[in-house]
């Protein structure tokens, strides 16, 4: 089988992919036998899609309720101003708040959206209050707070 040229993908590539957005944990003769591949071009095709980017990490997905941190709000921020430096004093604020797990640069009406984790009400009022409402770059918040998820997938259509 010939191997696709850097930076391109073909139908074992995605199958690949595909089998390890499922399951990261699966080894080289597993996925193998899901491919209908052997063991050596499989272990190629992957050290490469890891080379060439397709492939971040290899990560464990947590249960937060397990961990009590199932109270899940959804952040929007607006900042005072914007500009590229409390943009970016912002971002490195955001990026060191142990509560916020992504943080995304919008458009529209505000300027950030947080997806914040915490254990109850009281903790993401102290969140707000001593946390992200003390960064000197916040405008305003606005708080979503999730009913029941219904939806969540970590792997992409491919």
């Amino acid at each position: 089988m010939i191997e696709p040229k850097a930076g391109e993908l073909d139908a074992t590539d995605i199958k690949i992919l595909t089998c390890l957005q499922d399951n990261s944990r699966l080894t080289t003769k597993e996925l193998a036998a899901k491919v209908h591949l052997s063991t050596t071009p499989v272990f190629e095709r992957q050290k490469r899609l890891e080379r060439e980017g397709y492939i971040k990490k290899y990560i464990a997905v947590l249960d937060p309720e397990k961990l009590n941190l199932g109270f899940v709000v959804f952040c929007c921020v607006k900042l005072r101003e914007m500009t590229r430096e409390t943009a970016h004093n912002f971002e490195e604020s955001a990026r060191n708040m142990k509560e916020v797990a992504e943080c995304y640069n919008i458009s529209g009406e505000f300027d950030y959206l947080l997806k914040v984790y915490c254990p109850d009400m009281r903790s993401y009022k102290e969140f707000i209050m001593n946390v992200l409402g003390t960064t000197d770059t916040v405008g305003s918040i606005q708080s979503m707070f999730v009913m029941s998820p219904i939806k969540k997938t970590f792997g992409l259509s491919i």
